[in-house]
């Protein structure tokens, strides 16, 4: 036989091998539509145009489009993403094995963003800014991670006691001395949920794990002095409904008031206390994801996803603050204050644990003061 015949034959026979190993990969595919394959959804194409659409000179949408998409002004978004981009390994560019440069950090960071935004599933981008869904997952896991590791120190601090003098007046100014703010739970469904779970976190259940008041029951808080009605306390408190306990710290509203005194106190200790359901409904119309139902499974991702969206809420009102309506405290400003309510340095004492927590539970106090505030509004 010639060698022409040979190599006829051996091409003939490779084709025949190449034929039968694509039937198989075919046929293996084909009965198990859970493997993986790969997809070209040309990254460079969904980095292109989120650019022209957002961030070239002259973007296809506006300002404000932009505002109500990514929940926040454009300034403050790239500042997110550069810090990202610098700090965070997993957002910097990086180039696989075929020389091929991978996602962009404004690619991942607006896969996140738009999660947390509209609560949408992780495929919802995937025409957009072309990136799969596990992928768009671990964008939001490691976003999560990032924002609470770079910026939690500084947007989710305890108060300072300059803070602290800061709400005492704003609280006073509305009729309230002492007081420093409301307080409420927000409660967010998990979908998978064990059973065994369910209905356990209560508005009190979570009074009782919160640490709220650790920094008073272990004297690190500022010590707070004001005056209502001729009687002096030394204890801010917060504004409540009528689920919490009748504690110094708690003020609820009365719920069937007799009297001028009654119902104008009531009145006015619920319309201020609508400031914290506001902060609530502003955080879930903001970020979709902690309105709808939660649907991952470790609850660790999903702490991080409720602190990140609350991080990113008390970044959002710094950067915008300067078009909010601000309570007038002017009258506590100038000269010698008219004020009753001050924060005091830290006092040196030892004050057991068990004293201070009774002085909060003391329902005599609680009532007396609750009394001091209805004859001052």
């Amino acid at each position: 036989m010639s060698s022409s015949s040979n190599d006829e034959v051996y091409e003939v026979f490779e084709e025949m091998v190449d034929q039968q190993i694509d039937d198989f990969i075919d046929s293996v595919i084909a009965n198990d539509p859970k493997r993986r394959v790969y997809i070209e959804r040309d990254k460079e194409q969904g980095h292109n145009q989120l650019w022209h659409d957002y961030f070239s000179e002259n973007p296809t949408y506006p300002p404000e489009m932009f505002r109500r998409r990514f929940r926040m002004n454009k300034p403050l978004f790239l500042r997110i993403v550069e810090r990202l981009n610098n700090e965070v390994p997993y957002f910097q560019q990086r180039i696989n094995g075929h020389g091929r440069c991978g996602l962009f950090a404004l690619q991942k960071c607006t896969s996140a963003i738009r999660m947390l935004a509209y609560g949408q599933a992780g495929d919802a981008n995937d025409e957009y800014l072309r990136l799969a869904a596990t992928t768009a997952l671990l964008c939001l896991e490691y976003f999560t991670e990032a924002i609470i590791q770079l910026f939690g120190d500084e947007y989710l601090r305890r108060p300072t006691p300059e803070d602290l003098q800061r709400l005492l007046d704003a609280g006073e100014a509305r009729g309230f001395p002492g007081m420093i703010g409301s307080i409420d739970c927000m409660h967010w469904e998990w979908k998978n949920c064990p059973t065994a779970w369910k209905g356990t976190l209560n508005d009190i259940n979570v009074l009782d794990q919160s640490p709220v008041f650790d920094d008073i029951l272990q004297g690190r808080a500022p010590k707070v002095k004001f005056k209502v009605n001729n009687h002096t306390y030394r204890m801010a408190y917060y504004l409540t409904d009528g689920i919490y306990p009748n504690w110094t710290t708690f003020i609820q509203s009365i719920k069937l008031p007799q009297g001028p005194k009654a119902e104008l106190f009531a009145e006015r200790q619920e319309s201020t206390r609508k400031d914290v359901e506001r902060a609530f409904g502003v955080l879930q119309s903001r970020f979709a994801i902690v309105k709808n139902s939660a649907l991952l499974w470790d609850k660790e991702k999903i702490g991080k996803i409720m602190r990140t969206c609350v991080i990113l809420h008390n970044m959002i009102v710094e950067d915008e603050r300067h078009g909010y309506i601000q309570i007038d405290t002017s009258e506590f400003e100038s000269g010698e204050s008219s004020r009753s309510s001050k924060v005091k340095s830290r006092e040196s004492v030892n004050v057991p644990m068990l004293t201070i927590r009774n002085q909060i539970r003391d329902p005599y106090i609680h009532e007396r003061l609750k009394a001091d505030l209805v004859e001052n509004v």
